[in-house]
């Protein structure tokens, strides 16, 4: 299979261990984060087939000439987040901004940059995450941007046929770093399944995603079945 596999957000948590699975698959995969330097050691750390860029999603302009020199595309995950808490009694919408910006104009504007370096089997997955469903206390810009992604992932996946568009939209996530030393018993009590998604879990479903090519347009859940209940 030819092309890249670019991974957004690609320094840490899933996004990192996505890079890690297809490099042990011997692909070529470049990884992408805020810090240009950390990037780069990173994916050095990672060995020779891995490449890291630096570039702030925050900064619409910035995404082409970072990514000028790369292609052509097989796979695209776009898997950066910001965790914010944001609630509306002292609401900051600088961050509100911020946010928006990074899922629904960088992401795209990463899809204009590469549109026509993709390769006639590529595919691509957003990540989103299941505050779009489940709102808490300050998640209103992450539950309204969410919520947006499920939409762009049927214009996109019309638009840019036959390249293929979905979104994956997770739980909570135990044994990522930012959930993997907190107390989620309560969380284990309302999950059908008696456990917590874990990273390896999420990797499943965007390889998924990615390689099955019969799934387009759809936004996959992976919590367990925690709505459930």
């Amino acid at each position: 299979m030819s092309g890249a596999v670019l991974v957004v957000g690609g320094t840490s948590g899933i996004g990192l261990e996505i890079a890690r699975h297809y490099l042990d698959q011997g692909r070529e995969v470049v990884i992408t984060g805020s810090d240009d330097d950390r990037c780069r050691s990173i994916a050095d750390d990672l060995g020779p087939n891995a490449t890291g860029i630096g570039f702030d999603l925050a900064e619409p302009s910035l995404i082409a000439p970072a990514l000028a020199d790369v292609g052509p595309v097989s796979r695209l995950v776009l898997a950066a987040i910001a965790r914010d808490a944001n609630s509306v009694r002292e609401y900051s919408y600088e961050r509100a901004i911020k946010l928006a910006t990074m899922k629904l104009v960088s992401y795209t504007e990463v899809i204009h940059t590469l549109v026509d370096r993709f390769t006639e089997d590529a595919s691509i997955v957003l990540f989103g995450g299941r505050a779009k469903d489940r709102p808490y206390p300050g998640s209103t810009t992450v539950t309204t941007v969410n919520g947006a992604v499920t939409s762009m992932v049927v214009t996109l996946a019309l638009e840019l046929a036959p390249t293929r568009v979905n979104a994956l939209h997770p739980g909570i996530v135990g044994d990522s770093p930012f959930w993997k030393d907190k107390d989620l018993s309560h969380v284990v009590a309302r999950t059908p399944t008696g456990k917590l998604t874990t990273m390896a879990d999420v990797v499943d479903a965007t390889v998924f995603l990615l390689e099955n090519e019969s799934i387009n347009g759809i936004n996959l859940h992976i919590d367990g079945g925690w709505m459930l209940m």
